[in-house]
């Protein structure tokens, strides 16, 4: 005698679970696998419309409350710091002026950050002149912590850029929701004309992003030797051209359409694959969620 089970998931679990390409689910936001889709919309008509109407939208996105929030704990932390110690030693503080610098990223790493932000890059052996990624030695070199104390960032001037630029931050990663790629392309398209080497380019994760990207390298690149990568981008790219604010319009247009295709490729083959191989981990994960 056969007995048969139900196997129609109850109401809730399409939501839960997902219905589609993975990122899209419940669960997927919640442990960080949400990725942004490539839809309709012309990613060259996009950068248009966001470099026109900037100054607006991050107009706007510097009025929401919880940026005005972080940016007023910010301003708190500086008034009474006395040192640049000080200052780093505020989670809030820390965390708005790596933002506004373009290391977000790298805010839940506060004692390396307080180190290379702090260390004298005159000295040899200085932890910021042992960093691979470029951009410690950018923000070291602003505000010179090292030799000139809070005095940068007691101008009214530099405060205002620290704020715009966090607020701006914001913004652009925003813009990524509905076309992949386009936070750093932004970027990109303001300090593409800095780069000198391939190196810097290496150290950078925006021009790294943007570079290989266009020139169709892969990301298994980065398993390779350091030499081997400055070659790989030496021998199909001009770096000086950098210098003409055509090419770089040009060169950002290509590595958005690359980046659009990419993430429409990932996005179909994931829906193929479909998101049941790993949900049993995701609801173990999910503990009381799930009932």
């Amino acid at each position: 005698m056969s007995s048969f089970v139900n196997l129609n998931s109850p109401s809730y679990m399409p939501t839960l679970f997902g219905g589609g390409p993975a990122g899209n689910s419940l669960l997927d936001t919640l442990y960080g696998r949400t990725k942004p889709v490539a839809g309709n919309t012309n990613p060259i008509a996009a950068l248009a419309q966001a470099r026109s109407g900037e100054k607006k939208q991050v107009e706007r996105v510097a009025a929401e409350p919880e940026v005005k929030r972080d940016l007023a704990r910010f301003a708190q932390a500086l008034a009474k710091a006395k040192t640049p110690a000080d200052l780093l030693n505020d989670p809030a503080a820390l965390k708005v002026l790596l933002t506004a610098n373009g290391l977000g990223d790298q805010s839940g790493a506060p004692a390396l950050a307080k180190q290379a932000l702090l260390s004298d890059p005159a000295k040899s052996d200085a932890l910021v002149n042992r960093l691979s990624d470029s951009r410690w030695k950018t923000i070291n070199k602003t505000y010179d912590f090292a030799n000139k104390g809070l005095t940068v960032l007691r101008d009214p001037t530099i405060q205002a850029a620290v704020a715009n630029g966090y607020a701006e931050v914001h913004w652009r990663e925003s813009l990524d929701r509905t076309t992949p790629g386009l936070s750093n392309a932004m970027d990109f398209m303001k300090r593409a004309g800095t780069i000198t080497s391939a190196v810097q380019v290496l150290g950078d994760p925006t021009f790294r992003a943007v570079v290989t990207t266009a020139l169709g390298l892969p990301k298994q690149i980065a398993f390779q030797t350091l030499n081997a990568q400055e070659t790989a981008i030496s021998k199909r790219l001009d770096l000086t051209k950098f210098k003409d604010p055509g090419f770089v319009q040009q060169f950002t247009q290509r590595y958005l359409l690359a980046a659009s295709d990419a993430a429409k490729t990932e996005a179909s083959a994931a829906a193929a694959s479909g998101t049941g191989a790993d949900l049993s981990s995701l609801a173990a994960r999910a503990g009381g969620l799930v009932v």
